[in-house]
């Protein structure tokens, strides 16, 4: 896994796409700076102890926030609120960053997750 991975991923989009998920590195990284950065299936990640806790993905019409687990959106739906998306992938515009807040409380939850098990 490297941060060129990502960096690659990025240079392939388009702006607003491109800035957008900039942001949500940056901010993923200021949450988890000693998270090693790479690609998981094929998309932008971020592993603690070996598991991945948040990627990122760009799609035609939306960006996608991916915790890598099934359970951590659901148990964050009060906060998620107004995204649309799927119990594993919260959706949001192209052009507009999720907030910090919001991604502190996605990788609490998921950190959460791997140190219960």
């Amino acid at each position: 896994m490297s941060a060129e991975e990502i960096d690659a991923y990025l240079e392939g989009l388009d702006e607003p796409k491109r800035g957008t998920l900039r942001q949500l590195r940056e901010t993923i990284l200021e949450i988890v700076p000693e998270a090693e950065q790479g690609i998981s299936y094929s998309l932008p990640a971020f592993r603690m102890q070996g598991k991945v806790v948040a990627g990122f993905a760009a799609f035609k019409d939306h960006l996608s926030y991916l915790p890598h687990s099934g359970s951590v959106i659901p148990q964050l739906s009060d906060e998620v609120a107004g995204y649309g998306g799927t119990k594993s992938a919260l959706h949001f515009p192209v052009d507009t960053p999720l907030p910090r807040p919001l991604v502190e409380k996605l990788i609490t939850v998921r950190l959460r997750q791997i140190s219960e098990r």
